[in-house]
């Protein structure tokens, strides 16, 4: 994951493409472009017998200068990022501040393509990405562009989702001054929950939540778990996070059938990955250490022995997040 600062200065958090990828789009539109060349010298092959050369010369310059250039910067242009390859493997490019991708651009790219990948067979493209924190070859950097990924990652502990109880108090989040780093480390907490001991799972939760508290505003309702917690969080910003994104790409309105991740049909009634993966009763009552006791509706029977005193109440936990049971 990335951060872009865009020209309102707000922060979006990206996902880059990942270098596999984008050599997988840059093949497939390589090949494209190749087929693209045999075939148009094939043509004009069977009519160079009743042309000049030097006519059959520059009609093959033409031709390659408007597939080697032409069709990255058409496409890209056309399609707001997106070539033949991105497309098939779910990329674009945007602006470094995550706009749309402009014509000039696209130019820059396409004419920096011709000598990363057709002079210099990649290996430029190659050595810049592997320097760059976000995989920039030099056409990105000439360009000022990044390429995103825009599939969702086939990870299911990464799909975050928000506890329906706490959507409301979510929304009114100020989630600005968290930084990636401390989104990052709740993520693969909530990511490895359920592999967890009860005693890790609430130790390490109180910890984290705690960080995350630390930037965030306003505080947590009291008696919420630490997971819920930084499940609501992560689940908020990645909402503002695609509707930002989808607003800029678009016309400002969310593409059609876009929906935030946590506007699931009811409380926890889809199969969902991390904490809220069964479907439980009440806000909270989660399976493992944060269920709620049931009260016992047979104690002080005439029949029944005394009732054992009542243990101690658990210490408070910092942040005033729920204790274990």
């Amino acid at each position: 994951m990335s951060e872009v600062v865009t020209g309102d200065a707000v922060v979006v958090e990206v996902r880059v493409a990942q270098m596999p990828s984008r050599a997988l789009a840059i093949i497939i539109d390589m090949a494209v472009q190749f087929t693209v060349l045999i075939a148009a010298y094939a043509i004009l092959g069977a009519f160079a017998v009743i042309s000049d050369s030097a006519m059959f010369g520059a009609v093959m310059i033409v031709l390659m200068v408007l597939v080697l250039v032409g069709y990255p910067v058409i496409f890209e242009s056309l399609s707001r990022g997106r070539s033949l390859g991105k497309l098939a493997l779910g990329l674009r490019v945007v602006g470094d501040d995550g706009s749309p991708e402009r014509f000039r651009q696209a130019l820059f790219r396409g004419l920096a393509g011709v000598v990363e990948f057709w002079m210099l067979s990649g290996a430029p493209a190659l050595i810049a990405s592997l320097v760059s924190q976000r995989g920039k070859r030099l056409g990105d950097v000439f360009a000022g562009t990044i390429v995103i990924s825009e599939r969702a990652p086939r990870d299911s502990g990464q799909f975050i989702v928000m506890p329906p109880p706490l959507a409301a108090w979510a929304a009114t989040l100020e989630l600005s001054q968290l930084p990636d780093e401390v989104a990052q480390a709740a993520r693969q907490y909530l990511s490895r929950w359920h592999d967890l001991s009860p005693h890790v799972q609430h130790e390490m939760g109180v910890r984290i939540a705690t960080q995350v508290a630390a930037f965030v505003s306003p505080a947590a309702p009291a008696g919420v778990p630490p997971h819920a917690y930084l499940s609501a969080v992560l689940a908020e910003r990645r909402r503002r996070d695609q509707v930002r994104l989808a607003q800029r790409a678009g016309n400002g309105l969310p593409p059609q059938g876009f929906q935030p991740q946590y506007q699931q049909p009811g409380p926890y009634q889809q199969p969902i990955s991390g904490p809220y993966q069964q479907p439980v009763p009440g806000p909270y009552q989660q399976p493992g250490p944060y269920a709620q006791p049931q009260p016992n509706s047979q104690v002080g029977a005439p029949h029944r022995p005394p009732a054992a005193p009542a243990p101690e109440p658990p210490k408070a936990t910092p942040g005033g997040f729920a204790p274990p049971q």
